[in-house]
């Protein structure tokens, strides 16, 4: 295949000062016309996603693969409504913050400006696609797309619609690029080209982003894993802790913020643990319980220390009770990954000191794991969750994408 990714780089660098210098009214018109062409062409993305769901069946994908690459009519217009809902957001570009006159006497603020370049390296979901594109040209950025190789076929019909959508709007196509060749090398010649590309976002399995953070010359957000926590404290309400179990482990379980562990303590375990037993019987969850926790469910494994590190994204769960919120604390400091933590319980002076001890990206108090989202936290969507702390922590939506210059206004004024 003809494709240089030093070439592609150079190309969106260039790309990434037209980019920088669109208005917001003109951003808002070009992501609008985006959803517009994403609603138009579903029937063609849908015949591309098929071919790419039966090649993934025939190589042997896992059912949590091939429900990130599906895509169908509803998850389409989902995405077109993230699209619109970027569309509508304040402009971040060019906004001026804490303006403040110094003894000197000149002013001093700080302008938010795009990164320029931003690569995403991510697996199996054909929706990232479109997500990064639209919040990278929001921010005024460029961005480069190299998506995994099951989900091609979607990922190029998904280009041709923003591409349109960039030819309409008389912006250079290189401003979002995805990558045809999804070999490996390509991947590992993109992370050397410090010169045009300005950030590395890697979003797919663990084993992903501890090889692009180990082989990048490129800075890089990083978002290891998921393992989401549920603790249901003492003075938990039964009926709100099973409803956030049962939506947090079983609506979606291929998705990072899934729960993976249930934290119950000990003084509340003989009247939640039959519930939960329940819940994981109706949803044939397999479950990994600790020796308290075991004799409340049907057909439990013992757990084993592997089990509190898991990420399962499957219908699978690991258990274990605490002796009180202190243990439970001590539980999610030593094997969370950074990701999302919730509490279940109607004590107000534990629920804020949940929200102020467990250092988590997302800490959450009688609420899902699952809205651990950029849709569901205001970001209309996300380039990925960050759980690291440089630049940015948590679901990472258009501001996440820009950063601050320093400006100075002087009428005149020299240094003394």
């Amino acid at each position: 295949m003809n494709f240089s990714i030093q070439t592609a780089a150079k190309a969106a660098k260039a790309a990434s000062r037209q980019v920088a210098r669109l208005s917001g009214p003109q951003k808002e018109a070009l992501l609008l016309s985006i959803a517009d062409i994403l609603r138009a062409n579903t029937s063609r993305i849908l015949v591309a996603n098929e071919k790419d769901l039966g090649e993934g069946r025939a190589n042997g994908l896992d059912s949590a693969m091939l429900d990130r690459l599906l895509l169908n009519s509803d998850r389409i217009n989902a995405i077109a409504l993230a699209v619109e809902a970027i569309a509508a957001q304040p402009d971040p570009v060019g906004a001026i913050a804490n303006i403040e006159r110094m003894p000197s006497g000149i002013q001093v603020g700080k302008m938010r400006i795009p990164l320029g370049v931003i690569a995403m390296i991510y697996e199996s979901r054909p929706n990232v696609t479109i997500d990064a594109a639209a919040l990278c040209l929001k921010a005024g950025n460029a961005v480069i797309l190299r998506g995994g190789k099951e989900a091609l076929h979607s990922n190029l019909a998904l280009a041709s619609c923003i591409h349109k959508a960039l030819e309409k709007h008389g912006i250079d196509p290189a401003a979002v690029t995805v990558v045809p060749n999804p070999d490996r090398a390509v991947m590992q010649d993109m992370m050397t080209l410090e010169q045009d590309i300005d950030l590395i976002i890697p979003r797919g399995g663990e084993g992903l982003i501890r090889f692009v953070s180990s082989n990048s010359q490129i800075p890089v957000i990083q978002h290891y894993k998921g393992v989401c926590h549920l603790y249901v404290a003492e003075h938990a309400s039964l009926t709100t802790a099973e409803a956030l179990l049962e939506n947090g482990k079983t609506q979606r379980t291929g998705v990072c913020n899934a729960l993976e562990t249930l934290l119950v303590d000990r003084r509340i375990a003989d009247a939640f643990l039959p519930r939960a037993n329940a819940v994981f019987s109706r949803h044939k969850v397999r479950v990994h319980a600790c020796e308290s926790s075991r004799p409340y469910f049907d057909d439990a494994e013992s757990a084993v220390e592997g089990d509190w590190h898991a990420e399962y994204l499957a219908m699978e769960i690991a258990v274990r009770v605490v002796d009180d919120y202190d243990a439970a604390l001590e539980h999610i400091m030593t094997y969370g990954s950074g990701h999302t933590e919730v509490i279940a319980t109607e004590n107000y002076a534990q629920a804020q000191r949940f929200l102020r001890e467990v250092d988590s990206a997302v800490v959450m108090v009688n609420a899902s794991s699952r809205f651990s989202d950029g849709g569901e936290l205001g970001l209309g969507a996300e380039i990925g969750i960050s759980t690291s702390k440089l630049h940015a922590y948590g679901p990472m939506g258009a501001a996440s994408l820009t950063t601050e210059k320093f400006i100075v206004l002087g009428e005149g004024h020299v240094r003394a």
